[in-house]
């Protein structure tokens, strides 16, 4: 690329080491925690403001708009991270970000808010790749663990206090606050990011080139088919005029994307990606973890209240065990990977995660609350075994000039994989439910029908059927998870020299 190579530009962040290393380090945990929040901050939340603003048919649009702006500009701020530096691109989306929480707090109507939900993601987008990317740069091989370790932490408590806090703000100071809050935590890490993170001047001598017209076929592509996975049997059938209008308008953005990137000179997604047998490996792999992360994310909470009968706290519990053992297996896992490598530890922690999968149909009807929470709490375990090594092992192979395209694809794949998993599962849940209850039924009515206490048993065990039947699907994609790292991933990953 010309101008600084991957070697400097390493050993300027060890000299960010060096100076405050530990104060960045707090930044990107306060970075992270911004985004980790966000959607279990905002979603005890939507009473209220449903209260407030009304809309009550579109609400699901202030987490879907959300996650369409991440996921569709991950790909565009790694490649910006890698042309113009880690450092720019993380103000400018922390900022943004911050802009957006800002006017959340001031909307005046459910399209206001949405709106500016959408603005929120799209610096979201630059929070969640870029910090990935930073905590590589800062920490050699040999420690990157312990930051990605932190992350996974942040994760976790986010995930347990996140209901909690938007409860007491929303309930006490009002929803607004739900979004007033990223104020100072934003503000602080910005601070922090500003005052002690030292990049060196990066790109060529001559101006970079950026592929504008490559990004914005990107984000028309994946929001027009990220929306039609979204919405589909939402807002309208599958095989409804919109429904198919926005695939076949995907599929022709989708050849729009190959053509001009293809032509580009420093195209957003480069073919190099998918060419080198790790990075595609490991982006096919995140992307199975996305479609399986479903099953427990999006249906556990509701088998938990519907089948067990746990009230929504206790239900919260069950799942939110699997955010203790999964932080702790990723910091522990380096152990592992550093005696079989990282292909090998991977393969480990999915195929254990194909087994917990695999033995949660069988749990006894109706069960007690402990042997789902056991599950999770070895599932959590396994999936940090699985995804740490692939994340570190990943970025090992690529050097600074890529590192950053490198980590947005993973996580990309990753975000696609949740939202087509929300799709397909969400059929098959209802396609069970139909089936079980004579063909009428799906799973939102069903379980407001348990919730105002008129449901039959029959209804609790076609519910319980229909969450077997997703939790079978998530082991088929654990399952090939483990093929593809098997088939295509090396079983030594070509990480470069420091």
């Amino acid at each position: 690329m010309g101008g600084t190579t991957p070697a400097t530009r390493d050993g300027a962040a060890q000299r960010t080491t060096a100076r405050g290393r530990g104060a960045v380090v707090a930044a990107l945990m306060l970075t992270m925690a911004l985004a980790a929040l966000d959607a279990t901050i905002v979603s005890t939340a939507v009473p209220q403001i449903v209260a407030d603003l009304g809309g009550f048919s579109v609400f699901s649009w202030l987490f879907s708009g959300y996650l369409l702006a991440v996921t569709v500009t991950l790909p565009v701020y790694g490649k910006l991270s890698d042309t113009f530096g880690r450092k720019p691109v993380l103000v400018a989306g922390a900022s943004l970000f911050l802009l957006g929480s800002l006017l959340c707090a001031a909307a005046w109507n459910m399209a206001a808010l949405i709106a500016f939900r959408i603005v929120q993601g799209l610096g979201g987008g630059a929070l969640q790749g870029t910090v990935q990317t930073l905590a590589a740069d800062l920490y050699p091989l040999a420690e990157r663990p312990r930051i990605q370790s932190r992350l996974s932490t942040v994760w976790a408590v986010s995930a347990v206090v996140g209901p909690g806090i938007g409860g007491v703000l929303a309930g006490y100071a009002g929803w607004r606050w739900i979004f007033l809050v990223n104020l100072p935590i934003g503000a602080a890490a910005l601070w922090l990011i500003v005052r002690h993170l030292h990049e060196p001047a990066h790109g060529p001598a001559v101006r970079p080139r950026v592929d504008w017209a490559g990004a914005l076929a990107v984000f028309a592509c994946g929001g027009v088919l990220l929306t039609a996975l979204v919405q589909g049997q939402v807002a309208w059938a599958w095989l409804s005029a919109p429904s198919l209008a926005l695939f076949g308008a995907g599929a022709a953005l989708a050849g729009v994307v190959v053509w001009v990137e293809r032509r580009a000179a420093e195209p957003i997604i480069p073919g190099w990606v998918w060419r080198r047998r790790t990075i595609a490996a490991v982006n096919l792999a995140l992307g199975a973890l996305g479609l399986l992360m479903v099953a427990p994310t999006v249906f556990l909470p509701t088998y938990a209240q519907s089948v067990l009968g746990l009230a929504p706290v206790a239900a919260g519990f069950v799942l939110s065990v699997w955010t203790l053992s999964w932080p702790v297996s990723a910091a522990l896992s380096q152990h592992v990977y550093r005696r079989i490598g990282f292909r090998d530890t991977a393969l480990l922690g999915i195929g254990t995660a194909t087994l917990v999968l695999l033995a949660f149909p069988f749990l006894p009807y109706p069960g007690a609350a402990w042997q789902p929470a056991l599950l999770m709490l070895l599932l959590g375990g396994a999936l940090g075994l699985f995804q740490l090594p692939l994340i570190v092992g990943v970025q090992s192979t690529a050097g600074w000039a890529e590192r950053g395209t490198t980590t947005a694809s993973v996580l990309f794949c990753r975000q696609t994989g949740q939202t087509v998993g929300a799709a397909v599962f969400g059929a098959v849940a209802n396609g069970v439910l139909a089936a079980r209850l004579g063909g009428a039924g799906d799973l939102d009515s069903v379980t407001r029908a348990l919730d105002a206490g008129t449901a039959s048993e029959s209804t609790r065990r076609a519910i319980a059927g229909a969450v077997h039947a997703v939790y079978l699907g998530a082991a088929g994609a654990a399952a090939l998870a483990f093929l593809v790292l098997l088939v295509l991933a090396p079983r030594r990953f070509p990480v470069l020299s420091e």
